[in-house]
């Protein structure tokens, strides 16, 4: 029996690992397309956690038969993947936008309307217009475009995977460039999330004009 149950448990294992490494179907578009939308897109955002830096979004609509067969969930792509599928989702795309909002924005709405304020922008600002949009995660956008909330959605469906891929990539980059601007904090590397490095060169060089101030560990550095 103990041998059966090892066995079972190394194939649910390699079956999970499989299911990682697999690139997504386009079975959600089929389905708003089946029912008659047409320039179907997917939105998703990147930098809701870190202590610095903008939250970006990105919206994409993708042709009806899309060559790029390996997209997938941006965070379970490697720096070098992401970066050879921006260029290739941008060159594919029927259309695609790529909105910043930056850190007075996520402190003055908060992190999450600051989020969702993006994806909104992202999706509005397509041309031509997506007439149904995937929204990855729980919550639906100020939009007027018929939507779908879709949990995990960057990790199910392939247009939001590739907006996945665009806010995270344009995130990391603008990142990058923070780190010429206020050296010392290693935006590069972290890319504001809260690491140990960041944490300690925060509490050393105390907040720059990227910080947000209404995360907590911030906030309790600065005294409000």
């Amino acid at each position: 029996m103990a041998g059966t149950e090892k066995t079972k448990s190394a194939d649910k294992k390699e079956r999970a690992t499989r299911s990682k490494k697999r690139p997504l179907c386009r079975s959600f578009e089929f389905a708003a397309r089946s029912i008659g939308f047409e320039n179907v897109a997917g939105a998703d955002e990147a930098g809701r956690g870190p202590l610095a830096g903008p939250v970006v979004a990105a919206a994409v609509i993708l042709p009806t038969v899309c060559p790029l067969l390996t997209i997938n969930d941006s965070k379970k792509l490697t720096p070098k993947q992401r970066e050879k599928l921006y260029g290739q989702i941008i060159d594919t795309a029927v259309s695609f936008k790529i909105v910043s909002v930056g850190v007075v924005a996520v402190d003055n709405m908060n992190i999450y309307r600051a989020a969702l304020h993006a994806m909104k922008l992202a999706a509005e600002g397509l041309d031509p217009l997506p007439d149904f949009v995937y929204i990855d995660g729980p919550a639906r956008v100020d939009i007027k475009i018929p939507q779908h909330a879709l949990v995990d959605g960057d990790a199910l469906c392939f247009s939001v995977a590739a907006a996945s891929i665009l806010a995270k990539v344009s995130r990391d980059r603008q990142m990058v460039e923070y780190d010429d601007i206020f050296p010392g904090y290693g935006f590069a590397k972290h890319k504001g999330y809260g690491t140990a490095e960041h944490m300690e060169a925060l509490r050393r060089l105390g907040p720059c004009p990227i910080h947000r101030r209404s995360f907590a560990p911030v906030k309790e550095l600065i005294g409000d």
